[in-house]
């Protein structure tokens, strides 16, 4: 599982067509602690999702499991959205 904040979208006016009417969103990883990590992903949104929300995104064939992602080219999509986070740092 990836925790990430969404930051960007993706818009394709050409795409595979068992992504038709699927939202892309670009999501940047990040620590429990919220901190940015490297690189960004590309994740199909099953939760609606929005600008800024922190997420649970899931990759491989985990994704295509996830809720209208079976049969389809994914690689990572979102399945969660984070409300709140804690940290056990005993």
């Amino acid at each position: 599982m990836i925790l990430a904040r969404v930051v960007g979208s993706v818009v394709a006016t050409r795409k595979d067509p068992r992504l038709e009417g699927k939202k892309l969103l670009i999501l940047k990883p990040v620590s429990p602690k919220g901190e940015d990590q490297p690189g960004y992903v590309v994740a199909v949104d099953t939760v609606s999702a929005g600008y800024r929300e922190t997420v649970i995104a899931v990759s491989g064939s985990s994704a295509r499991m996830a809720e209208g992602c079976r049969d389809r080219p994914v690689d990572t999509a979102i399945v969660g959205i984070v409300d709140s986070l804690s940290l056990d740092e005993g």
